[in-house]
């Protein structure tokens, strides 16, 4: 049987350009769980199995469906997230449903045209336990959680257990960024948690459960964790596959806290180029900056922000140890001060710059002429507050 693997990385080279990414550190030494086939299979037997995973679901050299199906477990549906089970698909482009043509299972899309799309009740009866193998990097909008939360969900409701094979938060060295106000509640921002949770996928659900914020269904859920060996919240890890399309190596990663924001204005973070993620720039802001790119239409980018225009910004793609910067608002703070001095600030917030923050007093004091060090001193009493809260439910050391 030929297998994922060929399939999936020739996808990851075309979309992203790499299949390794560095490390930020020392090489690590961390088994994901996934990696720990002694401890899962064995409760797999005699079920029916679904998979929530995409590109990213390797254990070595092989997809975690060919592997399950190596050793004669019963692989019935494969749930996919935003992007795609391939991981090609633009940010918020829906996903239709498919059929693998090398092992004829279902890919069924949870990622539609208007966001998260419920699994329906046939596709709840084709499994009794949903395996979930994903790479996140622990930020309140991205999206691959919220899916997972409607999935626990919906698992509670039909009586299906849930076993999170758990990885490494390439971000969970840090928590960051203001509370999430519930009443902002969408399809980037389900919890109510920093933008920064600094919590792995298995942790999160875990706290969600413990705090009651899924449905009652989804609190009762039997989800089992898998958990990473040799991994703590200090550990620079590896992420060996790139994530999405447009986060293609770990000084993305590292940025895409201070840099997502500006998916909410009229500047361009770097979509549609070989550095999303890791520059910004707008054609008004020529004559403060000589650095300038282009936005084109590319893979996982076909229509990107200011496409075909001449932006002037700042290059940040070298910057040194980017891990270590929090979320810096001080990038969306420069672009907008530019851009007002020059009379051209009207506009320069789109609602969904709120809904990306989670509150709407981050853009009113930016609005008002605040620093970025004023700002995170409004937010880092909740941040400490939820740091406290959080603790009960790490599975890692810090």
């Amino acid at each position: 049987m030929k297998t994922f693997v060929r399939r999936m990385q020739a996808a990851i080279l075309l979309v992203c350009g790499l299949v390794s990414v560095s490390c930020a550190g020392p090489r690590s030494r961390i088994v994901p769980g996934d990696s720990r086939t002694d401890v899962y299979l064995p409760l797999l037997e005699g079920r029916r199995i679904a998979v929530f995973s995409n590109h990213t679901g390797m254990v070595g050299d092989r997809h975690l469906v060919d592997l399950l199906l190596e050793n004669k477990v019963d692989v019935t549906a494969i749930f996919s997230p935003e992007h795609g089970f391939r991981g090609k698909a633009d940010a918020g482009a829906g996903v239709g449903d498919s059929i693998d043509p090398d092992t004829a299972v279902p890919i069924l899309s949870l990622y539609g045209p208007g966001g998260d799309v419920r699994p329906s009740a046939d596709a709840m009866s084709r499994f009794d336990v949903l395996v979930v193998d994903i790479q996140d990097v622990g930020l309140r909008f991205y999206t691959y959680y919220i899916t997972l939360c409607h999935l626990v969900d919906v698992c509670g409701e039909s009586g299906k257990e849930v076993i999170i094979l758990d990885r490494p938060n390439p971000n969970g060295h840090y928590v960051d960024g203001p509370l999430l106000d519930m009443r902002l509640k969408s399809g980037v921002g389900h919890l109510p948690v920093p933008v920064v949770h600094g919590l792995t996928l298995a942790e999160l659900i875990g706290m969600a459960q413990g705090e009651g914020w899924l449905s009652e269904a989804g609190n009762r859920c039997r989800v089992t964790p898998v958990l990473c060996k040799d991994y703590t919240h200090g550990t620079p890890c590896e992420v060996p596959i790139a994530p999405s399309p447009n986060l293609p190596n770990l000084q993305a990663i590292y940025l895409y806290p201070s840099l997502c924001p500006f998916e909410g204005t009229v500047v361009s973070l770097g979509r549609g180029t070989d550095k999303p993620f890791q520059q910004y720039g707008h054609p008004a802001l020529e004559g403060r900056y000589s650095y300038h790119f282009t936005p084109e239409s590319r893979p996982g980018a076909q229509n990107p922000p200011l496409k075909g225009k001449v932006c002037y910004g700042v290059d940040l793609s070298a910057l040194p140890d980017a891990r270590n910067i929090g979320l810096d608002l001080s990038y969306v703070i420069d672009a907008y001060s530019i851009l007002r001095e020059k009379g051209e600030e009207k506009d320069f917030f789109a609602p969904f710059f709120d809904r990306l923050m989670g509150v709407t007093w981050v853009r009113e004091m930016i609005e008002q002429g605040c620093t970025a060090d004023e700002i995170r001193r409004r937010w880092m009493p909740e941040v400490e507050q939820f740091k406290s809260l959080r603790k009960k439910y790490l599975l890692y050391a810090e």
